[in-house]
């Protein structure tokens, strides 16, 4: 099938699976009078790559996913070796988000009339 097909029937812009194929997330089609030709295989590929990319794996992480491992690693393994970096990076992100919620809910209701008023009160730690 035409890619117009392929993007029509994933919800993805055919521009997006052109990136996905410079990027070496799907193989590159057959192509026949130089147009793309899919085979009902890249719905799975496609479907691969958005789950990968809405645990919020980048494209490289998912490119590694697809094909950065030896033949013969199972995809569960392949999983688990990148969600455990990821996880890793996530909590490290959760850890820094609450620390901004913490400065947030901490020095921004102060009542200080001025800028120069609540300069000196953090200078003097009390705002």
């Amino acid at each position: 099938m035409k890619i117009g097909e392929v993007a029509r029937r994933t919800g993805l812009r055919p521009s997006t699976l052109r990136y996905y194929e410079r990027a070496g997330l799907l193989p590159p089609p057959a192509r026949r009078s130089r147009r793309r030709l899919y085979d009902d295989g890249v719905f799975g590929r496609i479907r691969m790559i958005q789950i990968a990319r809405a645990a919020g794996f980048t494209i490289a992480e998912t490119r590694r996913f697809l094909s950065g491992f030896p033949s013969g690693t199972a995809p569960s393994a392949r999983w688990r070796a990148l969600a455990a970096r990821k996880r890793e990076e996530l909590d490290r992100q959760i850890a820094d988000a609450a620390a901004m919620k913490a400065i947030l809910d901490e020095h921004f209701r102060c009542a200080c009339a001025t800028i120069a008023d609540c300069e000196a009160g953090l200078a003097r730690r009390r705002c």
